[in-house]
């Protein structure tokens, strides 16, 4: 919580997705112009994401102590929790990330994906665990 600037936790608000387009989020969090966001985001897959790499430089360069916080943190949480395209942050995580600053909890959302990964890796007889489906 304190990784993330979370003090204040709304126990009875949940998790839900919101209107921000991927691109206005990425801009809110690292504080980086529509240009530069735009010209780094990538499509893998079904998803829009954004590379660890171009974030890293945000990390090393960005002359905001808070962003530069912001971004790590997005950066462990994309990277560590829910590792969907490797080396890249995907676009569902910064939609979950974003709701923090309102004071929403991620822990229903999270207890949710990860059941339902583990389901998915036990119906299909796999055995480990992939982060969040």
């Amino acid at each position: 919580m304190a990784l993330l600037h979370c003090a204040k936790i709304q126990v009875d608000s949940v998790y839900s997705r919101a209107v921000l387009t991927f691109l206005k989020r990425l801009m809110s969090i690292t504080g980086m112009s529509e240009q530069w966001v735009a010209a780094r985001i990538k499509q893998k897959g079904d998803n829009k994401c954004i590379s660890w790499r171009n974030l890293k430089d945000i990390v090393l360069a960005h002359p905001d102590t808070k962003k530069r916080v912001d971004v790590s943190a997005l950066s462990i949480y994309a990277l560590v929790v829910f590792p969907k395209a490797l080396g890249h942050v995907d676009e569902a995580v910064t939609d979950l990330f974003n709701r923090l600053d309102k004071g929403v909890t991620p822990v229903p959302a999270i207890l949710a994906e990860t059941f339902r990964s583990l389901s998915a890796c036990w119906r299909t007889g796999e055995e480990r665990f992939i982060g969040c489906a």
